[in-house]
This record gives C-alpha cells, sequence and structure tokens, in this order.
C-alpha cells in the first residue's frame, strides 16, 4: 500500500469504525422512541437535535465539496432545527437514513484515486482541501457522537434491547 491509499485508509476509518470513540451507529443504537423529543436537564436541545444538526452539519460540507455555487449556510441558525421542532419515529429514521447516504457520499470521494485530497477545493476558501473538510467532518460527528452518548446516560436511555 502507497501513502495515499494508506491516508484514504486512515480517513475511512476515522469517518465510520469504531475507534478512540463509540460510532454513530453505536450512539443510535435502540433509542428509545418515546424520549427523541426529550430534553436532557440543563439541555435546549433534544437528541433528535443533535443527530438532526449533525445531518445538517455533514450536508452542508459536502455540499461544499461538490457544488460550485455553494451558498454559505447562516451560523447557528440554519445548522440546528427550530428548538420547538419535534420527530415522530419517521422523521428520525429519515434522519439516520439521510446521515448514512451522505456519509457514504463523503467516503465514496475518499475512495476515488482520482479525487486529490490535497487539492484547494476551485470554489473553496484559501486553503481548504477535501482533506481538511474531511477532517472536519470527522471531527464534529466524534464530537456530538460522543455528546449523544452522555446525553444518553444523564437521560437513561440505554437501555438496550
Amino acid at each position: 500500500m502507497d501513502n495515499d491509499q494508506i491516508l484514504r485508509q486512515h480517513l475511512l476509518n476515522l469517518l465510520s469504525v469504531r475507534q478512540a470513540h463509540m460510532s454513530f451507529d453505536d450512539s443510535v443504537k435502540n433509542f428509545p422512541p418515546d424520549q427523541i423529543n426529550t430534553y436532557p436537564p440543563n439541555v435546549s436541545y433534544t437528541p433528535w437535535h443533535l443527530i438532526e444538526h449533525l445531518r445538517i452539519t455533514q450536508w452542508d460540507i459536502l455540499d461544499y465539496i461538490r457544488n460550485p455555487n455553494y451558498r454559505y449556510m447562516e451560523w447557528p441558525k440554519e445548522y440546528w432545527p427550530a428548538q420547538d421542532a419535534q420527530a415522530d419515529a419517521a422523521a428520525w429514521q429519515q434522519t439516520l437514513d439521510q446521515f448514512h447516504a451522505d456519509l457514504n457520499a463523503l467516503e465514496a470521494i475518499v475512495r476515488d484515486p482520482q479525487t486529490d485530497l490535497m487539492a484547494q477545493i476551485p470554489h473553496g476558501e484559501e486553503g481548504h482541501t477535501i482533506l481538511r473538510e474531511i477532517l472536519v467532518v470527522a471531527d464534529h460527528n466524534a464530537y456530538h457522537i460522543g455528546e449523544l452518548g452522555i446525553l444518553r446516560q444523564v437521560m437513561d436511555a440505554w437501555n438496550e434491547k
């Protein structure tokens, strides 16, 4: 394996393999449906808000990588659902499915040997490369996946069934 292949494998592992942190799938597995809209103590968002934030942010970075007509979103308003927004089981599943679809698209970009991970994104800001964006996604996801794990603990929502 050459250095490029090794780097790509490390990035793929960072995105979706359980290593130094739990995976997205671990964090949402068997989540109690009756608690997806519950506000944990001293937290201004629900578990669904949090995974929807993960989905929106990951999609935004994917769009930034691929879309020459990319439009910057307003922070934080457009990166989180409305504070009073709620999800039913179908919306929860839709968030999970879209998160996975966008993650798969990011992984396909990394896997593609034609993707120059170090090249400047043509329509991006100075220094923004695909490598940088993949690292931002992985870092952001890991942070909030860990947060969801802690919130589940606080909410006593780890009932594995």
